[in-house]
């Protein structure tokens, strides 16, 4: 799937481009979270997208709509492992819908999209994180048939 129509609107998925950082950056701003945690400067970010995009088991997805405006992105990543018969896992992560688009069904449409793109990879099974205090965002995911089943936890390096 590379585009989706929802009312009428018609909106393409591609992977993103260098140029696409900084509306990628404003995606990551636009939340609650986000806003304290992401920086201003936009060289990390310019150096985080070019290790990304240079690794063929990564995909920052950008969305984008008819004016070709960016309006959405995740980062689909295939991880492979020695659990589950050697099986390799879809990793999503930074998912993003700009606040316009939010309960159109573009999430719904892009987590379509990446669960394809993995499979296509061979994974077996999708996997994500999110943080604890975005009860919105779970309710979203177990809709689409994700489960709360692992405790996720991190630790700053």
């Amino acid at each position: 799937m590379d585009t989706v129509t929802l009312d009428g609107r018609t909106y393409r998925f591609d992977r993103a481009v260098r140029e696409d950082v900084p509306a990628l950056v404003a995606l990551l701003r636009d939340d609650v979270l986000g806003t304290g945690r992401e920086a201003a400067d936009l060289a990390p970010y310019d150096a985080a997208f070019g290790l990304v995009d240079a690794d063929p088991a990564h995909h920052l997805l950008a969305v984008r709509d008819e004016d070709g405006q960016v309006v959405g992105t995740l980062q689909a990543s295939v991880i492979p492992g020695l659990s589950r018969g050697g099986a390799s896992r879809l990793q999503i992560e930074a998912v993003r819908v700009s606040s316009s688009m939010r309960g159109t069904g573009l999430g719904r449409a892009m987590f379509a999209w990446a669960h394809a793109w993995g499979r296509t990879r061979g994974a077996i099974l999708a996997q994500l994180t999110t943080d604890a205090s975005r009860t919105e965002a779970q309710r979203f995911y177990e809709r689409l048939g994700y489960e709360a089943s692992h405790i996720g936890m991190k630790r700053p390096l």
